[in-house]
């Protein structure tokens, strides 16, 4: 049998042999009709929700603009969705990204690619919203990174204590947006304004 390729490094073949090994486990029969390409499909899959760790987010910033500006840059409602990595279930919602440039501005795209490459792992949300506000600040050299994410987690609102609707929040100020009080409230204001 012809070994299946890598896509970026991740071991398809392993990954379908121990999804076999769960289904045996939880008392199904790999080989049955509806489910026999299953270990496949979830190769492919997680070759795609975990292709981050792989991905280096500073391809995204190949491209930045010289520019006199020196005012809040906000992208609201990133759709986002990423891996908690307690137990391999997603948590799905949005991320509030803004900085105050130091005369360099990035393409507004950019700023949705950054988030996904660092969803695309597992994760626990602290830690990625902190990853992106320190690779943007460190990056871009901007005088303020503010990161705000919103979402759901499947692990507590399909299992364990099964609260649908729960919405956690995390948030990484730095810079201007940690030592001046007033940019802070003046991002969290815009985050706010619907």
């Amino acid at each position: 049998m012809k070994p299946k390729p890598e896509p970026n490094g991740i071991d398809l073949d392993r990954i379908e042999k121990a999804v076999r090994e769960i289904l045996y486990a939880i008392g199904e029969d790999p080989g049955r009709e509806g489910i026999k390409d299953t270990p496949a499909r979830i190769a492919r899959m997680y070759a795609e929700l975990f292709n981050g760790p792989n991905e280096d987010p500073r391809r995204h910033l190949e491209k930045v603009f010289t520019e006199n500006y020196d005012e809040i840059v906000l992208l609201k409602d990133i759709p986002f969705h990423s891996m908690c990595e307690h137990h391999l279930l997603p948590f799905i919602g949005q991320a509030h990204v803004g900085y105050i440039p130091r005369g360099k501005v990035i393409g507004v795209s950019k700023l949705a690619r950054i988030v996904s490459s660092f969803a695309r792992r597992p994760q626990v949300q602290e830690r990625l919203t902190t990853q992106i506000a320190e690779f943007l600040i460190r990056e871009i050299d901007a005088q303020g990174v503010a990161v705000v994410m919103e979402a759901s987690h499947t692990c507590m609102t399909i299992r364990g204590v099964k609260k649908p609707g729960s919405i956690m929040v995390t948030s990484a100020m730095l810079g201007r947006f940690r030592s001046d009080a007033r940019s802070r409230a003046e991002i969290m204001s815009l985050i706010r304004d619907r």
